[in-house]
């Protein structure tokens, strides 16, 4: 069968022969055991409601092996024989061209080069899955292949719900992830209800069909970078930068280093996840003997180097024994997965990464006691640190929160709403009120023709307009314009591209408007082919995070989820072409509430309306929402956007005179 075959199939009339584990691949751990038995029979009995009848007497016994092996049913027998990468749209089948893009971005996120278990489809985080099993997959690029543009597709955690009529100014696709009623929004909730195949945990890329490898975050933790040496009145050069986690979102951190200029300590415990990162230039060494890093990180030093360094061990060992040989960090943060950090995302100190993975499994009250141990030692030694100047922030990975769950030393002496932890959320100090309070994010793009020089061409367009826009920009936003003209005019140079051809850029809602306004002509014109237009969640509008997007809201909201909710939903009624709304993000289950878009460009002028419509409420929604929270910022930018558009009305803050209290 041809590609095109395949797609159109769905789940196949014959079963395939079962498929050999491959060992070579980067396999998601084995999760805890949590099922009853009367469940785990549940669990194989929902697994197999997506075959014939005549089919259930063989794949029975084999659904509850893989139950009892990993924790999970994957359906390994179904993973399709075709190259899992995504090909330009053209290669897709299918009578929507929308549609045909949404299977373009799914290729994206499955593909080995991206994916961080592409075998359990989990993109990035541990846990972040575009589906829950490979009859899922099947199912839904089926229904993608016979879409048309009358017609919704309905995602519910991964399973297609299937195809509904709607209308062309309808998404094609809704997407929700892990939407649990919110009682029951802890950790082993969502184990229990993933292992039961009814509920899984999209991350927020991942489910959304929108990740783009590590270059989606590699610009914002440029920025973070850039900024956290600027808070310490120190130019990056020679400077040291100390965190952890090489794997989806975290492995951006090394790059990034580079790109500010700095030297980058990346610590990584898993070493097939270490020697891609390696393999893709995204780190320049690796160390597994800690004196020689000591000794590698002193040469650097003096050296001024621009230089990232992978350490093949646990981080706690890095703060530990940097201290110990009187190693001046710089500035300091965790990328560790710990959103999820009974089930792989944070492994202990003083015990393999082998042992770590079978104590997971077999023994996780031990594996839990242990990460908590580890945690207290991690934030003992960064206290060490930060006595003698290191600068230390959260990067929004639950670091803190779990720590302080720990009982680990991290709490501030004297707390106020929103500054419970003695060391801020980089987005407290630096992405909120820096970006996210004047409407930058990370807007990006993938070239749907899957041409290099349609991406080169992509980025000189971008470039030429915010160069444009700098001349008449106000001062408080010059500096994020200079910093994201700086990014897109390295892109090239700097190897970003992961998978499809895509670029991440950060812009306000002025920017996103016109870049994708002149890539819409291009299009027009025969100048570039087809543009898929996105975002992280991780953003101005479609997150609310109380410990990391929304940590520097003080009003006492940041614990509420309604920007989320309307971001998605205006999203929706303005022309996206897929839109998303999941529970858990990058900082757990029950703990935030994030949605996503992604809006295809073909030309039209269709195509001009929606966009303009869309891309000025995705932004200004969150914007609204910063400025009544009080936060100057956004107060300015909001004022800015209702002088550009008078249909634009928002409700302002009056300031109380504090004396009055």
């Amino acid at each position: 069968m041809t590609f095109q075959e395949q797609i159109k199939q769905g789940i196949p009339n014959e079963l395939p022969q079962p498929k050999p584990y491959e060992t070579q691949i980067n396999h998601a751990p084995k999760r805890k055991e949590i099922l009853t038995d009367e469940e785990k029979k549940l669990a194989v009995r929902n697994a197999l409601r997506y075959f014939e009848p005549k089919f259930h007497a063989e794949l029975i016994a084999e659904f509850r092996k893989e139950l009892e092996d990993y924790g999970r049913i994957y359906m390994y027998r179904f993973r399709p024989e075709y190259e899992m990468k995504a090909r330009p749209i053209s290669e897709y089948p299918g009578k929507s061209e929308q549609a045909k893009a949404i299977m373009l971005m799914i290729h994206n996120n499955l593909d080995y080069a991206v994916a961080q278990h592409p075998h359990e489809l989990i993109t990035y985080g541990g846990n972040g899955a575009v589906f829950q099993n490979w009859a899922q997959y099947l199912l839904t690029m089926k229904y993608l292949s016979e879409m048309t543009d009358e017609q919704t597709l309905v995602m519910y955690s991964g399973h297609p719900m299937g195809l509904f009529p709607s209308h062309k100014d309808a998404p094609r696709v809704v997407v929700t992830n892990g939407m649990v009623i919110p009682n029951y929004s802890k950790p082993d909730d969502w184990e229990k209800f993933n292992a039961l195949g009814v509920s899984q945990y999209g991350q927020m890329t991942a489910g959304s069909y929108m990740y783009i490898g590590p270059q989606g975050i590699v610009h914002g933790t440029t920025i973070t970078v850039l900024n956290a040496f600027r808070k310490i009145n120190k130019k990056p050069k020679g400077g040291l930068f100390v965190t952890s986690g090489l794997g989806g979102m975290s492995g951006a951190q090394p790059k990034a280093g580079n790109i500010a200029g700095c030297i980058t300590v990346c610590a990584e415990v898993n070493p097939k996840i270490t020697r891609i990162r390696h393999e893709q230039k995204w780190i320049d060494e690796i160390h597994e003997d800690i004196e020689v890093l000591v000794e590698r990180v002193r040469t650097a030093q003096k050296n001024k180097e621009t230089v990232s360094l992978a350490y093949l061990g646990n981080v706690v060992e890095v703060w530990e024994k940097f201290a110990e040989a009187g190693l001046k960090i710089d500035i300091g943060s965790d990328q560790t997965s710990l959103h999820n950090p009974w089930a792989g995302g944070y492994y202990p100190a003083g015990i393999s990464f082998e042992d770590s993975n079978k104590m997971m499994a077999e023994n996780p009250d031990l594996f839990k006691e242990k990460v908590q141990e580890s945690l207290r030692r991690h934030a003992t030694a960064i206290n060490l640190h930060t006595e003698k100047g290191t600068y230390f922030f959260d990067y929004g990975n639950a670091f803190l929160l779990e720590a302080s769950r720990a009982g680990a030393d991290v709490m501030v002496e004297n707390p106020t709403l929103g500054r419970e932890f003695k060391y801020p959320s980089y987005v407290q100090d630096i992405m909120g009120p820096m970006c996210f309070d004047y409407g930058f994010g990370p807007f990006r793009w993938v070239c749907a023709s899957g041409k290099p020089e349609d991406l080169k061409k992509t980025d000189a367009i971008a470039c030429e307009i915010l160069e444009e826009m700098m001349k008449n920009s106000p001062e408080q936003i010059q500096q994020q314009m200079a910093d994201n003209i700086q990014w897109i005019k390295g892109a090239q140079e700097n190897n970003l591209v992961v998978g499809s051809q895509a670029r991440i850029l950060y812009a306000d809602a002025e920017g996103r408007m016109k870049i994708a306004e002149a890539f819409n002509k291009a299009i027009r014109n025969g100048e570039i082919g087809p543009v898929v237009l996105g975002r992280d969640h991780h953003d101005v509008s479609g997150t609310d995070s109380p410990y990391r997007e929304t940590s520097n809201i003080y009003d006492g909201s940041r614990f509420t989820a309604d920007m989320a909710i309307h971001n998605v939903i205006g999203d929706s009624f303005r022309g996206a072409t897929w839109v998303s709304i999941h529970n858990g993000g990058g900082v757990g289950w029950g703990e935030v509430i994030n949605g996503g878009f992604g809006m295809l460009l073909e030309g039209s002028e269709d195509a001009d309306r929606r966009l303009k419509s869309m891309l000025f409420w995705d932004v200004n929604n969150g914007i609204s929402r910063r400025s009544w929270a009080r936060n100057e910022g956004a107060i300015f930018a909001i004022k800015r956007a209702m002088e550009a558009e008078p249909n634009l009305k928002v409700t302002l803050p009056n300031f109380v005179d504090e004396s009055l209290f």
